[in-house]
């Protein structure tokens, strides 16, 4: 055996090792995943708190990075985008029930923009196997997008909070079984 799959042969043996760490983190997300379902506002405000401040950091480093440029014209360009970032982070902390509110719109846009966009691309995949499959994908993106504009913006209280508990609660069980098949 070569020396590269000797170290893949290693890598592999340290990680199936640690599986009972795979489970335990599956656990636990499990457990975050329920909480934020038992209370969608939390999760929801704790989701805006996070967008917050990485926009808020983003926004410090586009301005420290104004600053490296040489240029004029850059310099402006680069510190007008890190003000508005920071801001954008700022006025999420100040009010977070209205930035749930904007981020909830921009998330049905998105839903319905991707979705459309992915059954337009199924749609020109006919003969090809499975195109019917893009298809489906692309309308269920776009119907739930839907759903949640019409929705919108009394479901900006708990919209966020959702999508935080059910990707939680996958994420949960897709440690929990990568680490029992480490296990075996």
């Amino acid at each position: 055996m070569s020396l590269r799959g000797d170290a893949l042969k290693d890598a592999i043996g340290q990680t199936q090792a640690k599986w009972g760490w795979f489970v335990g983190l599956g656990v636990l997300l499990l457990i975050l995943g329920g909480i934020a379902f038992g209370n969608l506002f939390i999760a929801t405000v704790a989701s805006v708190y996070v967008v917050g401040w990485l926009m808020l950091v983003a926004g410090v480093v586009e301005i420290l990075h104004a600053f490296g440029v040489k240029t004029w014209s850059r310099f402006f360009y680069w510190l007008l985008s890190g003000l508005l970032y920071a801001v954008a982070g700022f006025f999420a902390f100040y009010n977070p029930l209205l930035a749930s509110a904007v981020l909830t719109l921009l998330l049905a846009v998105a839903l319905v923009a991707s979705g459309v966009l992915r059954a337009w691309v199924g749609s020109q995949h006919r003969p090809q196997k499975g195109w019917g499959w893009i298809v489906a994908a692309g309308v269920i993106s776009a119907l739930a997008g839907l759903v949640i504009a019409m929705g919108w913006p009394v479901n900006s209280l708990w919209v966020l909070g959702l999508f935080l508990a059910i990707d939680l609660i996958f994420q949960g069980w897709a440690f929990i079984a990568v680490g029992l098949a480490l296990k075996k």
